[in-house]
């Protein structure tokens, strides 16, 4: 039975991307040996966009109030992108100090959060 998933974000500086989610973001973690983090995530689901490739991934945070995160998330030096509005959500990029960016979102779209697979 599958009971989670497991995310993957390659940096080229993991351990500050590791500190960037304890730290800043607040995740709750376990050490899995020699500083190596695992984070709990919020509940998440997935979706599955058409594209011309394969393999490529995005990491979006979901938020209620996307103002008031991105108020929140600048007070601790966090740069935000400017807001997008999109069909689907009105988004934000996040700079992670390894170089990479995850997105944070306020859904327009009714999520999947609420169900649990059997």
């Amino acid at each position: 039975m599958i009971f989670g998933a497991h995310v993957i974000v390659y940096s080229k500086d993991a351990v500050a991307d590791r500190a960037f989610f304890r730290d800043v973001l607040g995740f709750a973690s376990v050490d899995a040996g020699h500083g190596w983090l695992i984070f709990a995530l919020p509940p998440a689901e997935a979706a599955f966009h058409p594209d011309e490739e394969n393999d490529r991934h995005e990491l979006y945070f979901m938020c209620d109030d996307l103002k008031t995160e991105m108020s929140a998330l600048q007070k601790k030096g966090v740069a935000c992108s400017g807001i997008q509005e999109a069909r689907w959500g009105s988004i934000t990029k996040l700079k992670l100090p390894g170089g990479g960016q995850i997105g944070l979102y306020q859904p327009k779209h009714p999520t999947a959060l609420a169900l649990r697979s059997s």
